[in-house]
């Protein structure tokens, strides 16, 4: 189901109406403000699930945690000096980065990997979505596998588009000022920064 919600001041019902979507352990598409993700709430194994499968997903591959804020970031990775220095000068913003996992991670995710990647995009739909669940989203981008891409993934940037390539999706934040680039990857799990992907925030 397509919902339009508005970009720059988020409805409270309609972002109340995902939030009881997610709870109920469905996945949705939602805009950031890097290209829309597919995501579903951290404590659903069954939502956890749902996504690897529908990305067709392999079990070592890396989900992100779309979190409110850098203080809910430290309750699931290990954020040192530098790496918290380095994510509170670029966060919010179209960066995803890589740090070691903590044991508040579900087992389902920590099993499969010990780092986790952590964003907190700045798009107002995405944040208020944060703020009226109070935990994280576990999040890929919607995107085409490079398998079955000509030229590597191909990113999604279309709300119906996005709906008719998942149909297992329960919900699809249809809103504006999505970006067109995924966001720029960061591991910042070993002694010094190390860029994985350049993508639509500035190194």
């Amino acid at each position: 189901m397509l919902l339009h919600v508005n970009a720059k001041h988020p409805e409270p019902r309609k972002i109340a109406q995902a939030v009881t979507v997610l709870e109920r352990g469905s996945v949705i598409a939602y805009p950031t403000d890097s290209v829309y993700g597919l995501g579903c709430d951290l404590l659903s194994k069954n939502g956890i699930e749902s996504l690897y499968r529908m990305k067709g997903m392999r079990e070592n591959q890396l989900l992100s945690f779309v979190c409110p804020d850098i203080a809910d970031i430290a309750r699931y990775a290990i954020v040192g000096d530098s790496a918290f220095r380095v994510m509170r000068r670029l966060l919010p913003g179209p960066y995803t980065f890589i740090l070691p996992a903590t044991k508040e991670v579900p087992r389902v995710l920590r099993m499969k990997r010990k780092t986790v990647g952590v964003r907190i995009p700045s798009h107002p739909v995405t944040q208020a979505l944060m703020r009226a669940l109070g935990r994280p989203l576990v999040s890929t981008s919607a995107s085409v596998p490079a398998a079955e891409a000509q030229d590597g993934p191909e990113f999604l940037i279309d709300p119906r588009e996005i709906e008719e390539r998942f149909p297992e999706l329960a919900l699809v934040l249809d809103s504006e000022d999505v970006g067109l680039t995924p966001s720029t990857v960061i591991d910042l799990s070993g002694d010094e920064p190390v860029l994985v992907r350049a993508g639509a925030g500035p190194v």
